[in-house]
């Protein structure tokens, strides 16, 4: 299993990064300072374990509002795929496109898979100030638990 660079560690800065949403629009890290931001990155969209997480945050997405959280899903898949997915599952957060230059906003967080080329699951909460405060990095075939990120938003101010 090869990750590239170093693993993002908490307490450190999170890597900046701009890149398109699902409806083309850029997104970028930095202008939603002031703001707590959850980054999911995941293998594959339309892939059964992708969509099951991804529907339990569409389902759950209140939690994350409570604690003023931005979701930002990402994956390497071309925008216009995450669109197609997005309108199907109805997705109302933004889905990421690490499309290219390939991966490398997964290999800025040393959670990218050169195997597959693609992100294995990495979630990072992120503070108002761009400081990682939790994460979580599973394999690309290990389903992550809601109930911990519950538990992280609920530790922040």
């Amino acid at each position: 299993m090869s990750r590239g660079a170093s693993p993002v560690e908490v307490g450190a800065p999170a890597p900046d990064f701009t890149l398109r949403n699902q409806h083309g629009e850029d997104v970028s890290l930095s202008a939603l300072r002031g703001r707590n931001v959850v980054i999911v990155f995941y293998p594959f969209a339309f892939s059964g374990i992708c969509t099951g997480e991804l529907c339990e945050i569409r389902d759950n997405l209140a939690v994350f509002n409570d604690a003023d959280a931005e979701v930002l899903a990402i994956s390497c898949d071309p925008m216009f795929s995450l669109r197609a997915w997005s309108d199907q599952d109805g997705y109302t957060f933004s889905l990421l496109s690490d499309f290219w230059p390939h991966g490398a906003v997964a290999k800025s967080y040393g959670i990218f898979e050169e195997g597959p080329g693609a992100a294995a699951r990495g979630t990072y909460v992120i503070d108002r100030e761009g400081v990682v405060r939790w994460k979580i990095e599973n394999g690309l075939g290990d389903a992550r638990d809601l109930s911990a990120y519950r538990e992280a938003l609920a530790s922040l101010d």
